[in-house]
């Protein structure tokens, strides 16, 4: 009961952000409550930092191994920067580090997307992001953890990313990659209730059949 409510709360909040307007973040800022707006569409003008850019692995693309591009943008006015997930990239293209094959364009651009919240937990396992040394960057990490990953990134880092769509002006190459998609939640309770309706009846079940049970075997006795 306790994850179907999680689930509601979750649903509310993700159908509230994609029934919102557009947010222009430049003009938002500061006074924006961005946690507040996972799955907003959202549009940013800025430059990006490609130098501080890192990749998320063990991502899957068109059913191939990829990395996914996450790549700090400066705001323009501002010296505000929120991190952007440019897209996927096959894995045997591309090798964490490289700055050329797939670099983010250069001069100010503007990023189409929506609000993602950052991920501090795995959602299977425990694998997570170990916590990089002051003056250590990390070029590969298993989360978009916004906090650490701002520990490497230069100025004040926004705590959500952009997952960036398919529109704008910050598209990169001819070639198609990285290859933006962005990930709407499927807005369904799961199988919760079953799964609760189910043990409330195994627990009914134990509570009258237990008794009857004893009484059978102390007249058998």
């Amino acid at each position: 009961l306790d994850r179907l409510e999680t689930r509601r709360a979750f649903n509310a909040a993700a159908l509230a952000g994609q029934t919102a307007p557009e947010l222009d973040l430049n003009a938002a800022l500061p006074a924006a409550d961005l946690e507040a707006m996972a799955y907003r569409t959202v549009r940013a003008v800025g430059t990006f930092v490609f130098e501080e850019e890192v990749a998320l692995r063990n991502q899957v693309y068109l059913g191939r191994p990829a990395f996914r591009l996450i790549t700090p943008l400066r705001l323009a006015g501002s010296d505000a920067v929120i991190l952007v997930d440019r897209g996927y990239v096959p894995a045997d293209r591309f090798t964490p580090g490289d700055r050329e094959t797939f670099a983010s364009p250069a001069g100010e651009v503007l990023v189409s997307g929506i609000i993602r919240i950052s991920h501090t937990e795995p959602d299977i396992g425990n694998r997570g992001d170990p916590t990089s040394a002051p003056g250590e960057a990390l070029l590969v990490w298993n989360l978009v953890n916004v906090e650490e990953i701002a520990r490497q990134v230069t100025g004040p880092v926004l705590p959500v990313y952009i997952q960036q769509g398919p529109g704008g002006t910050a598209r990169s190459g001819g070639n198609g990659l990285p290859a933006a998609s962005i990930f709407i939640p499927e807005l369904t309770e799961g199988p919760h209730l079953g799964y609760a309706i189910q043990w409330f009846l195994f627990a009914g079940i134990l509570w009258v059949g237990y008794p009857f049970f004893l009484l059978k075997e102390a007249r058998r006795e």
